[in-house]
C-alpha cells in the first residue's frame, strides 16, 4: 500500500512539474520581477500538498520590504516548504545547478548559484549584489551545508559580507529558524527518523531514494520560527552578524526542541 501511495504521489508530482514548466520557462525569459515568483509559489505550494508536507509558523515573517532570510537547513524538502510561504530567491552552493530535475527547477525560481571555491567568491558576490539591486529578497542558508536537524552548526561569514557592504537602502535581515515537529505522523524521537525528512552531510542516500522513502510515509509537520528583524545597518562588521544571526537561530532551535519534548 505504501509503495501504491508513493508511486501516485511521484506520478501527481511529475505531471504538476511538466504542466508548469513551460510557462515559467517563457515568463523568466520577459520578466525576473516579483510576478517571476507566481508559477513557482504555486508549485511549491502543490509540491508540498502533494508530499504532505506542512508547515507551523511562529512569529510574523517580513514581507512588504525587501529581506534578506537567513535560516539553518534540514533538506532539499525545505525548499518547497519555505518557497510556498516566501516569494524570494535562494542561494545554494553551484552543485545545486547539476542535480536531476531540482537544479533545472532551481534555475528557473532564480535561484544564485555560488561556488565554494575562494577563487569565484568575487564572481558570485557580484551576483549576489546584482540581485539585490534589483529589489529581490533572498533566502540564504549560511550553514553551507544541511545537517542533522539537532543543532545549527556555525555559519560561514562569506555571504554575511554582502549585505554589511550592499548599498541598497533599509535592506532588512530576518533569521528563521526550522524544526522539525512531526515525520511520518509523530515526533522524531532518534536520527533515524528524523532521516526520514532530513538529508544531511552525513547520508549517502541518493536524492532520488532519499525522496522516495519520504514518499512512502505519512509526510511531516516543520516549524518555521521567525524571529524579530536586524537591522544590517548597525553591523559593519560581517563576523559579528554571522555571529548574531547564529545564535538567534540556534537558540530558537532549542526552545523549538524543548517544546516539542
Amino acid at each position: 500500500m505504501n509503495t501504491l501511495t508513493a508511486s501516485l504521489k511521484m506520478l501527481v508530482f511529475a505531471l504538476t512539474t511538466l504542466c508548469l514548466i513551460p510557462f515559467q520557462a517563457i515568463i523568466i525569459i520577459f520578466h525576473k520581477g516579483r510576478g517571476a515568483y507566481i508559477i513557482p509559489y504555486i508549485w511549491q505550494n502543490l509540491t508540498c500538498c502533494i508530499f504532505r508536507i506542512k508547515h507551523e509558523i511562529i512569529g510574523e515573517p517580513i514581507k512588504n520590504k525587501q529581506t534578506i532570510y537567513v535560516s539553518n537547513h534540514i533538506s532539499y524538502l525545505d525548499i518547497p516548504l519555505i518557497g510556498s510561504t516566501l516569494k524570494a530567491s535562494f542561494v545554494a552552493k553551484s552543485e545545486v545547478a547539476s542535480w536531476p530535475v531540482f537544479g533545472y527547477l532551481s534555475k528557473l525560481q532564480q535561484t544564485a548559484f555560488i561556488s565554494r571555491s575562494s577563487t569565484d567568491v568575487r564572481k558570485g558576490t557580484n551576483l549576489l549584489n546584482t540581485m539585490l539591486n534589483e529589489g529581490k529578497s533572498l533566502i540564504i542558508f549560511p550553514e553551507g551545508t544541511s545537517t542533522e536537524g539537532t543543532e545549527v552548526i556555525p555559519f560561514k561569514s562569506s555571504l554575511f559580507s554582502v549585505i554589511t557592504n550592499s548599498e541598497v537602502k533599509n535592506l532588512t535581515i530576518q533569521p528563521m529558524t526550522l524544526s522539525m515537529k512531526t515525520v511520518n505522523g509523530s515526533f522524531p524521537e532518534n536520527q533515524n527518523e528524523r532521516d526520514i525528512y532530513a538529508w544531511h552531510r552525513n547520508m549517502d542516500t541518493s536524492l532520488a531514494s532519499h525522496l522516495w522513502r519520504f514518499a512512502k510515509g505519512k509526510g511531516a509537520i516543520i516549524t518555521l520560527s521567525f524571529h524579530p528583524p536586524i537591522n544590517t545597518k548597525k553591523f559593519s562588521d560581517r563576523k559579528t552578524l554571522a555571529k548574531e544571526c547564529h545564535s538567534t537561530v540556534s537558540n530558537g532551535l532549542k526552545f523549538l526542541q524543548e517544546r516539542e519534548k
